[in-house]
């Protein structure tokens, strides 16, 4: 897993950044204004099962197809809502025809997310290894695809038709890798009952992830709306560097959910002492990565952007510090899911994203995209250590705060 997202990130800073520097900061402004639209919506797609459909294979692995099944169609159902309500969205806002279709195009690859179960399956199994196989096959199409679309001069419309093509790609070669373990087809078992059970346990994640994706995207929106085009790409630039790394944490906390389930079962001195060393692990990894990004955020933008990008470099410099508190989110997200608390991370992100959307009405027009990504890191740390002062009683908050200690690490 970690050597395909390292070669994810290889391809990202020559393929995408090169992508960024053909379109410019304009035309790539309206590219990342489109997916960050998308993304708003996103969580209507995924309703919220991701995680929880890898806890239920790893606690009943022989309801394997059924549980497939189920969240496979109710995926397809999210996928079809999403589209609708993008399209009844695009109709009140102030974009041009040619933007609303980007939109749509993009949004149309929810469908193939639905293929996202296989996923959870091989997660649930220790075998992520095959999915990595097939990210692969998919990143390796797209970098194709965009460096073709380069040399031969392509619009953005082309490139925005290779998001739809990557969705359809990883769908294929998912369903293909399952196929060739073997397993019976899990298309035909949906259980109602089994629906309502998995959409009991996801809907605060449903709404989680909604507001999730506001205060993650947010910012472009209003930056389009505040700024123009041109500042979206400068903004969405700089972001994209320092969002890189986030791959990292979902990796580690991926791979050791189920032994942390496990540790459940097994005690509660062995399930806390996992989740202290997660904890740390990730505060620690987080800060270095921040530090030397610091230093190194103007060089780093004008070697890979060029001089048009100038200004993203002190963007970066402010928003590479929000991965510590989203690395700390992801372990902080897998306790939650096992305690089944998902309402408490409702309680954070809503805060999150409310305060998101005040600290950018007030730093943007005095700070311009300098102050969208000031506003970010504010209510990522502000909603963290707001829900763990409202819920000081679990223990969890101790860990959390023992996380910061550097000697941690070393036992």
């Amino acid at each position: 897993m970690f050597a395909e997202q390292i070669l994810r990130l290889i391809a990202g800073l020559l393929v995408g950044v090169w992508v960024a520097r053909y379109l410019g900061p304009t035309q790539f402004g309206v590219f990342s204004y489109a997916l960050a639209f998308t993304a708003l919506f996103s969580s209507i797609a995924k309703l919220g099962l991701d995680s929880i459909i890898v806890r239920d294979l790893v606690r009943d692995p022989s309801q394997r197809d059924i549980y497939m099944g189920t969240a496979f169609w109710l995926k397809v159902s999210g996928a079809i809502a999403m589209l609708a309500v993008i399209t009844l969205i695009t109709q009140l806002t102030s974009n041009d025809a040619t933007t609303e279709l980007y939109i749509l195009i993009i949004a149309s690859g929810a469908i193939f997310q639905s293929f996202e179960v296989v996923d959870f399956y091989f997660q649930s199994r220790a075998l992520s290894k095959f999915v990595s196989i097939c990210k692969l096959t998919q990143l390796l199409l797209s970098s194709l695809l965009k460096i073709y679309f380069i040399l031969t001069g392509a619009g953005l419309f082309w490139f925005v038709v290779v998001s739809l093509v990557d969705q359809a790609t990883l769908a294929v070669s998912l369903y293909i890798a399952y196929r060739c373990q073997k397993l019976g087809s899990f298309f035909r078992r949906f259980d109602m009952m089994t629906a309502k059970q998995l959409l009991k346990d996801s809907w605060p994640l449903i709404l989680s992830g909604l507001v999730i994706m506001i205060y993650m995207r947010i910012d472009q929106i209003m930056i389009k709306e505040m700024l123009g085009e041109k500042e979206v790409g400068l903004y969405s630039a700089a972001v994209r560097l320092s969002e890189v790394w986030y791959f990292i944490p979902g990796i580690i906390t991926n791979s050791l959910f189920p032994a942390i389930i496990s540790a459940k079962k097994i005690s509660e001195e062995v399930y806390y002492g996992r989740l202290q060393k997660l904890y740390t692990l990730m505060v620690w990894m987080a800060i270095g990565i921040a530090l030397p990004m610091t230093f190194l955020s103007d060089w780093l933008v004008m070697l890979l952007y060029g001089e048009t990008y100038r200004e993203a470099g002190q963007v970066l410099m402010i928003s590479i510090w929000t991965g510590l508190f989203v690395f700390l989110g992801c372990a902080w997200s897998k306790w939650m899911l096992v305690e089944n608390k998902q309402g408490l991370a409702t309680i954070g992100h809503v805060v999150g994203a409310i305060l998101n959307i005040v600290f950018n009405f007030i730093l943007i027009p005095n700070l311009g995209i300098n102050g969208a990504a000031m506003a970010t890191l504010l209510s990522y740390s502000m909603s963290a250590l707001f829900v763990f002062t409202l819920y000081k009683p679990s223990k969890s908050y101790g860990l959390f705060m023992k996380s910061f200690y550097f000697k941690g690490i070393l036992k």
